[in-house]
């Protein structure tokens, strides 16, 4: 059984930054692919970033440049550095593991970008 657990969301100015951190449990980690997806009011969940088992990142192309996610394979830790944040960056982010068997969530941690 896995168990993803966000952190580091909040409020935060136009401009600003925030890091969201993702910590999983159990023992598939190191093999799964694992990233960050987000849900706006309205909108349907859209792809943040992703890194695979082997290290490969993919950005969503409104994403890249500001945000930069990393992987900790000793930790079972994966991190998302936002930077130049915009209004439109407000969303509940998620963390998403594809382990081999099946797909896992974890519970959303809110990210507020507002004056």
């Amino acid at each position: 059984q896995v168990q993803l657990v966000e952190s580091g969301g909040g409020l935060v100015q136009p401009g600003g930054s925030l890091r969201l951190s993702c910590a999983a449990s159990g023992s598939i980690f190191s093999i799964s692919a694992i990233g960050w997806y987000r849900e706006a009011p309205g909108k349907q969940r859209e792809l943040v970033a992703t890194v695979s088992k082997e290290g490969v990142i993919k950005y969503a192309d409104s994403m890249r440049g500001r945000f930069t996610i990393s992987r900790d394979n000793g930790k079972n830790t994966v991190d998302l550095q936002m930077n130049s944040l915009k209004p439109e960056d407000t969303a509940v982010y998620y963390c998403r593991l594809d382990g081999p068997l099946r797909r896992y969530w974890g519970q959303g941690t809110q990210v507020t970008v507002s004056s």
